[in-house]
């Protein structure tokens, strides 16, 4: 079977350039929003996603960030300028590769062929058991004890970072730069109001709290067992 290559954009001319250089070789299906992509990637497992930065209906800097949340899939992010910042932010958001049009499609496949050699025969985890919690990240819902919790998107991405890194200390700024971005790092109160909303929603006392506790002037850290430390 042919590897195959998830393209996200919402121009169906765009989406047909791509496709054809990359049918020849690869499997292809194309996606035109994000909800639509985060569907492929859960039913049809490609090997590779390409996103377009410049379409309007699609967020491709918040798309990396969401499937960074369950899966290393290869990422590569297509513009039309060569902007630094939006390069530096697509790599931070969870981007492996950025490519600036124009651009010929020998060089274009060789990048393809590049990011697929990166992840050839790695595994995905489709959730994450950690302490007294179970993770889904395709159907992006925690459990609690078996018990579903209903979050909002911006609350699940913090705590699926936080699960990532159980019993450390992760900084405010960390905090912010992983799940708001890098220009949001100064707005601490975002992360008092959602660390607030998780407790209310995670913990049986959201006022002496046991799983999402408070580094004093640093930041917070994930007691995935609720265990006295």
């Amino acid at each position: 079977m042919s590897e195959r290559v998830l393209v996200v954009v919402d121009d169906p001319s765009g989406a047909t350039q791509l496709t054809n250089v990359l049918a020849k070789m690869y499997g292809v299906r194309a996606a035109r929003d994000v909800e639509s992509a985060m569907t492929s990637l859960r039913e049809w497992h490609p090997g590779l996603m390409i996103a377009d930065l410049e379409t309007p209906l699609v967020d491709s800097i918040e798309l990396c960030r969401r499937v960074r949340q369950f899966s290393s899939i290869p990422i590569i992010v297509i513009s039309r300028e060569a902007d630094g910042l939006s390069e530096v932010e697509a790599l931070d958001a969870g981007a492996d590769d950025y490519i600036t049009r124009p651009f010929g499609s020998e060089k274009f496949l060789a990048r393809v062929r590049a990011a697929l050699r990166r992840s050839a025969d790695t595994p995905e985890a489709p959730a994450l058991g950690v302490g007294e919690f179970h993770i889904d990240f395709y159907d992006r819902r925690v459990h609690v004890h078996g018990q579903p919790v209903r979050l909002t998107p911006k609350e699940f991405d913090l705590f699926v970072f936080m699960a990532r890194h159980p019993n450390r200390v992760l900084p405010h700024r960390t905090l912010l730069g992983a799940v708001w971005g890098h220009n949001c790092e100064d707005q601490s109160e975002y992360l008092r109001v959602f660390v607030g909303q998780l407790r209310k929603k995670l913990e049986s006392d959201p006022a002496n709290p046991r799983y999402l506790l408070t580094e004093p002037w640093v930041g917070y850290r994930f007691n995935p067992t609720g265990s006295i430390q």
